[in-house]
């Protein structure tokens, strides 16, 4: 479970009447994926296997690593050597066998899915486990629980691999065929526009298995993939809500860091901050009207890349000397 906040400010600047900030910053190890790595833990101790795995860009990693630590059971995190060193200390020191991929995600997802048959472990790769679905569909149970049962109308989601948003669609089709909501919310997928095939291939009504690899990079790791592996669910959960994708640069997404810290508490990772710029985004292209009822998902942490948050907020702060004098002199009062 993770706060959902209200954000009458950031709401007001957009010109909404209705916005929350799903935090899911606020899971164990401070992101979103510890929702389907709970899962897969639980299933690598009931199927009997001894070691589980996973390839990530990060934040999955961090995820099974910290919730195999807690119950003691070991694991294999793979991620590329690009990844943040804010995650890969969180492998660390969760005690994981770590191996850093000389290449991209989609290499080390690759490497991953070869070693799990080869040295008999439990896989817990997205798209590759379907319960990892099971796991991350929760949110959008909260969700709703959290609004008293009164449906949002649009819910904003980063989007790298897909499985998150198709998952956040599965949960609200389980509502509302046991008839907890009446309808269904627009979903919105957010990518970095450096990492973008989904966007692409939703502009160009194409099939998730017509799509063809891209060279994905954005300062947004957590959604850099260059063949979304859950791609054929995440284009039906944008297509059968009547919702879109949307693209957002870096600088978009390294400004609405602390422009959703500032405006609602929420300190979020460049991809987590990617779902607010997408939000700005749609409103500038006329996709959101001001009475609907909108969530935006904040899927991760602004702890796990300092550098990122660093560089959006450029200014430094002052160094004084311990003296009310120095003082007054620093903040203009002199």
């Amino acid at each position: 479970w993770t706060p959902l906040y209200p954000a009458p400010r950031l709401a007001a600047d957009l010109g909404l009447r209705h916005l929350w900030v799903k935090d899911d910053g606020r899971q164990p190890t401070a992101s979103f994926k510890d929702r389907a790595s709970a899962i897969a833990v639980v299933k690598t101790r009931e199927l009997g296997y001894e070691v589980v795995t996973t390839a990530s860009t990060g934040n999955a990693a961090a995820a099974l690593s910290g919730l195999c630590a807690a119950v003691g059971q070991p694991n294999v995190i793979f991620v590329p050597r690009t990844a943040p060193q804010a995650k890969i200390a969180q492998l660390l020191a969760y005690g994981s066998t770590v191996l850093l991929v000389n290449g991209t995600y989609d290499d080390a997802f690759e490497l991953c899915l070869k070693a799990a048959p080869e040295f008999g472990w439990y896989n817990r790769n997205t798209a590759y486990n379907p319960y990892m679905s099971e796991g991350k569909k929760t949110a959008a149970y909260e969700i709703c629980e959290q609004l008293g049962w009164q449906t949002p109308d649009r819910i904003f989601i980063p989007v790298g691999d897909g499985c998150i948003i198709g998952s956040i669609h599965k949960g609200l089709r389980d509502l509302l065929a046991l008839g907890w909501i009446d309808r269904m919310p627009k979903l919105t997928g957010v990518q970095a526009a450096g990492s973008s095939p989904l966007v692409d291939a939703w502009e160009r009504g194409l099939e998730g298995w017509e799509m063809e690899p891209v060279e994905a990079h954005s300062i947004a790791d957590s959604i850099v993939a260059g063949l979304p592996r859950d791609r054929v669910k995440a284009l039906r959960a944008v297509r059968e809500s009547d919702g879109a994708f949307i693209r957002v640069n870096d600088e978009e997404i390294i400004a609405a860091i602390p422009t959703l810290a500032r405006g609602c508490g929420v300190f979020a990772e460049p991809a987590a901050a990617a779902a607010y710029a997408g939000l700005v985004k749609a409103i500038e292209q006329g996709l959101v009207a001001p009475d609907e009822r909108v969530v935006v998902l904040a899927t991760g942490s602004g702890l796990k890349d300092v550098a990122s948050a660093m560089k959006a907020v450029p200014q430094k702060p002052a160094v004084v000397e311990p003296t009310l004098t120095a003082l007054k002199q620093a903040l203009g009062n002199s």
